[in-house]
């Protein structure tokens, strides 16, 4: 019944505590379009791939008192950090999900800034198009953040290094 959410909680079992909203979303949105078995619908946003039903699950979860949100001031923002707790992990395991290298995934992404999830989010949601294509979309629709040629290339070699931990999956 809750399989979806089983999901969600054991990204944050493999990844451990994820900082900000923008990151988790960029994180299951590439996790998903690595192939890892996330169902949730992604709309391209203004901080690019968003899902507004990842939002409520997240949400649910902690009201089940299976994901813990602390909000910190951060000078002009709130910032939102999540946990498993201890009564999400005894739920979880009463769910035998195997998700093989899920968590050298999330936790390589964990390590990274969210601007630069944001970037590789966004080349994954237009990946159907060419390099050049998605280039002139990035640099159309991502303006603001002044991504240059070289954090272009290194969001293309970093999809490559996520998609080489799936493919060593046995």
């Amino acid at each position: 019944m809750l399989t979806e959410h089983a999901k969600i909680m054991k990204a944050f079992m493999a990844a451990g505590e994820i900082v900000g909203r923008k990151k988790l979303q960029k994180m299951i949105y590439i996790a998903k379009k690595l192939q890892f078995p996330f169902y949730e619908k992604f709309d391209f946003h203004f901080y690019g791939p968003y899902s507004e039903e990842l939002t409520w699950r997240i949400e649910e979860l902690c009201n089940l008192g299976f994901l813990n949100e602390v909000k910190e001031k951060k000078g002009g923002y709130v910032q939102y950090r999540y946990t498993l707790t201890e009564a999400g992990e005894q739920f979880l395991s009463h769910y035998d999900i195997e998700l093989p290298h899920l968590q050298d995934c999330l936790q390589d992404m964990n390590g990274q800034h969210s601007r630069f999830l944001e970037l590789v989010s966004t080349v994954l949601y237009f990946e159907h198009l060419s390099k050049e294509e998605v280039k002139e979309k990035v640099f159309s629709l991502k303006s603001k953040q002044r991504y240059t040629e070289e954090e272009f290339e290194e969001a293309y070699a970093y999809i490559d290094k996520l998609r080489g931990y799936v493919h060593s999956r046995s």
